[in-house]
């Protein structure tokens, strides 16, 4: 199904890019710079679809209260949100390159697929188009500050979600010949789930609903060890399981990774970048 819908697109003409990094590294800030370089028509960011410096459709992940909400919101979790996003992006019939910011490439290539577009065939990094200073001022203005930066216009932005508007930036793109360049606006927020901090899910919660995801899909499957390690891309998940004499591994295996994927992220909006399972024993009935 991907394969024709992948089709579709190309023979449309319509190509997706992506901008990958953690947050709070400048994504946003240099998004629009990037779409200059690349010609590029649209910018998917943060639950928004944004053309010629203007929100087309969806809704911003800064005006939600809680980090969480703002995950969901970025990873189009709600099926009315990314439809219209997918119903916007089907009735332009002038947006030949799609860009998508998201922290890690597995974020991307989800967003993608929720839009029903084809997954990105360019991924950059954000290390590729920013020095490590550029990078590391622009956590210390999100950590410190709080402050967040959306790609278009202050006028966008007070218009949609004054409530969360702070400041605008304006950058100007140079050229050999200075009276070719460009003058970008980008606005800054400061959305209320960055002034109250990070919410984070801890491990005991993370191993309570992996050893239920377990025992809904296999109540006869016993988990003996669990790891848990995060990193900027995810939650990376180790499962040492025995499982009863006459299971079918790999399909059981594959099965199980993929709903222990699937509720875990469909339930807490947090990003789980593997599932690894170890089978230690059979057992005899």
């Amino acid at each position: 199904m991907n394969l024709v819908k992948d089709i579709v697109w190309k023979l449309k003409g319509v190509s997706v890019m992506a901008l990958v990094g953690e947050s709070g590294t400048g994504k946003s800030f240099r998004a629009k710079l990037l779409a200059q370089k690349y010609a590029i028509d649209a910018i998917i960011d943060d639950g928004l679809l944004i053309q010629d410096d203007k929100i087309v459709a969806g809704r911003s992940a800064k005006k939600e209260k809680t980090f969480l909400g703002a995950v969901r919101i970025a990873l189009f979790d709600d099926k009315e949100h990314r439809d219209e996003i997918a119903r916007a992006l089907k009735k332009a019939k002038d947006i030949k390159k799609i860009l998508i910011l998201g922290t890690s490439e597995k974020m991307v290539n989800k967003i993608a697929m929720r839009l029903q577009i084809p997954a990105p065939s360019k991924i950059i990094r954000i290390e590729d188009i920013s020095t490590q200073d550029e990078i590391d001022q622009a956590i210390r203005s999100r950590r410190i500050e709080g402050k967040h930066v959306i790609p278009v216009p202050a006028i966008e932005i007070q218009q949609n979600y004054p409530q969360i508007f702070y400041n605008k930036v304006q950058v100007f793109l140079s050229r050999k010949n200075k009276k070719s360049g460009k003058v970008f606006e980008k606005s800054v927020v400061r959305p209320e789930f960055s002034q109250k901090g990070r919410v984070t899910i801890s491990e005991a919660a993370l191993s309570q609903m992996v050893l239920h995801c377990v025992s809904e899909h296999d109540s006869q499957i016993r988990v003996k060890k669990m790891s848990i390690k995060t990193d900027a891309q995810g939650y990376r998940i180790v499962i040492t399981i025995d499982v009863p004499f006459g299971t079918q591994l790999t399909g059981t295996i594959h099965n199980l990774q993929k709903y222990i994927i699937d509720n875990i992220e469909k339930y807490t909006g947090i990003l789980i970048e593997e599932v690894s399972i170890i089978i230690d024993k059979i057992m005899m009935t």
